[in-house]
């Protein structure tokens, strides 16, 4: 899975990079511990034209009468997304890049408190995390809401733990934000073993409330 990331990029980079329109209001950066139910930055494309903005990171199912009416549903599984009632039409005609400078895991060993690693691009690129989103509320009260799109861990991933978001190249983009017509589906797949870089970081991250450039130093 995906619960923590980190986003340094400042947001005119980030506009360049994705060749997309900034929004006026976007989430502050840098920001070393990207939690859960914060905004993060979210590229869309309408008709091509494609937009910088923030959304709530914990994707809410239009039945949902509140944010907290249901479990936080901040990934979606590739190999199911396109079934689930609370995904499936997001993922046909409302997929998005999540935009990071990488994301934290941990590994888990039976009684010893869990490593922390921070996960990057090997080539130091922006990492495009494969999403989905959709508004929730009505009217002028909707909200931008979205979660990202995960995978079974490649060779690399796999001693750290069973997931993976799917993180896409830029030749990609086009296809998955619905710009270069349809067959999206088989992009949902662990990027190459040599594509990421692991770093073990301290357990300071642990906390949410945790922030600051230390997070991300190796230890």
């Amino acid at each position: 899975m995906c619960g923590r990331m980190a986003i340094t990029l400042p947001h005119a980079a980030m506009a360049q990079v994705f060749d997309a329109a900034p929004a006026n209001a976007l989430p502050e950066v840098p920001n070393y511990n990207v939690c859960p139910t914060v905004q993060v930055h979210v590229v869309t494309s309408d008709a091509g034209t494609r937009h910088l903005r923030g959304m709530r990171w914990g994707f809410i199912p239009h039945w949902y009468d509140a944010p907290g009416a249901g479990p936080l549903l901040i990934n979606a599984r590739s190999e199911t997304v396109a079934d689930k009632p609370a995904f499936r039409a997001a993922v046909r005609a409302r997929r998005c890049l999540i935009v990071a400078s990488g994301f934290y895991e941990w590994h888990r060993v039976p009684g010893q408190t869990p490593q922390p690693w921070y996960v990057t691009r090997s080539d130091a690129a922006p990492m495009a995390m494969a999403g989905i989103w959709q508004d929730w509320g009505r009217g002028g009260d909707a909200q931008p809401t979205c979660a990202v799109v995960t995978c079974a861990a490649n060779a690399a991933m796999a001693p750290i733990h069973d997931r993976l978001p799917v993180i896409l190249d830029s030749d990609d983009w086009p296809l998955w934000l619905g710009e270069a017509g349809h067959g999206a589906a088989p992009l949902m797949q662990a990027v190459d073993d040599d594509a990421l870089r692991f770093t073990p970081v301290s357990t300071a991250v642990n906390s949410n409330r945790a922030q600051g450039e230390a997070l991300i130093a190796p230890v």
